[in-house]
């Protein structure tokens, strides 16, 4: 009688990671005055793209000394900031914000405006904050604007080989 051979049994393990993250919930946004801020920021802009966005955010914490919690990296001159990216997240998670489909740009949903609505920065808070905006506007929309048009450039040039 012929013999099998031998089968190595080797078992191979995945670790399963479990990462506690807090939940996020409109309660949480409510106490939050950055999220608050941001909400305020993209409705008075009415869209703004993400990378805008980190750029005006990143511009009024050095030039106009706004405060916002977030930590900023440059990388070739470009902010970055790992927690700013994380809160607009959230907010898109919740349905505050959405991206516009075909700009690729940040505004607020109706559900958005609403809760603003009911959760109102204080007035003094909230002029200081805007009046910093429209200084910095005209530059970030502007950068906005050549990223925008060199991306769409070449896009045109992939498309056409």
């Amino acid at each position: 009688m012929p013999q099998k051979p031998q089968q190595s049994t080797s078992t191979t393990s995945k670790e399963l990671r479990i990462v506690a993250r807090p939940v996020a919930t409109l309660e949480a946004v409510k106490k939050d005055l950055d999220k608050l801020k941001l909400l305020a920021i993209i409705n008075h802009l009415q869209v703004i793209s993400e990378r805008g966005l980190i750029n005006l955010i990143h511009a009024l914490v050095n030039e106009k000394n706004v405060k916002f919690k977030y930590s900023f990296v440059l990388v070739d001159q470009i902010p970055s900031s790992k927690e700013l990216s994380e809160d607009i997240r959230l907010l898109l998670y919740l349905g505050l914000v959405e991206t516009e489909p075909v700009l690729r740009k940040l505004r607020l949903t109706s559900s958005g405006k609403e809760f603003l609505e009911q959760n109102k920065l204080d007035e003094n808070i909230l002029s200081e904050l805007l009046k910093a905006v429209d200084e910095l506007k005209e530059r970030v929309l502007s950068e906005e604007r050549v990223a925008e048009f060199s991306t769409r450039t070449t896009r045109k040039k992939r498309f056409r080989r």
